[in-house]
């Protein structure tokens, strides 16, 4: 699959494949000096890219894993979603989870992308849902089962 990108500005990195089956491509800091980001803060940082997805496509921004369990910095969002249509900058917003200031270096890689196929639904309104063994069992519900 081909998927557009424009870069913003001077700096900014193509996202590269760590491996040849990896899932997610990382994404770079476009920033002009390091940022260091306070315990327990967000801050958005920039990758000087927009995207051209196609149809039918998303891309998802995770964290890269070295980077959340060594020094604890992952998308305040949990997951990024980048949304076909959108034609605006890429940013990542990155909060700190730990107790100590943490620097995010000029041209660093501070997330993933992966691009994945998504189903936009159509919502029917219903009086009654069907029954399952489930039923309305929530939170730790299905460890009875």
């Amino acid at each position: 699959m081909k998927i557009g990108i424009k870069k913003l500005r001077d700096g900014a990195k193509i996202p590269v494949y760590g491996s040849q089956f990896a899932a997610g491509a990382d994404l770079y800091a476009c920033i002009e000096q390091d940022i260091v980001v306070q315990p327990h803060k967000t801050v958005l940082i920039p990758t000087g890219l927009a995207l051209e997805l196609p149809v039918g496509y998303a891309g998802l921004i995770y964290a890269r894993s070295g980077l959340a369990s060594k020094r604890s910095l992952a998308p305040a969002n949990k997951v990024g979603v980048v949304d076909c249509d959108y034609r605006g900058e890429v940013c990542v917003a990155l909060l700190n989870h730990s107790d100590e200031p943490q620097t995010v270096a000029v041209g660093e890689r501070v997330a993933q992308l992966v691009i994945t196929p998504y189903i936009t639904a159509e919502f029917i309104q219903k009086d009654e849902l069907s029954d399952t063994v489930r039923g309305e069992g929530g939170f730790g519900s299905t460890d009875r089962f």
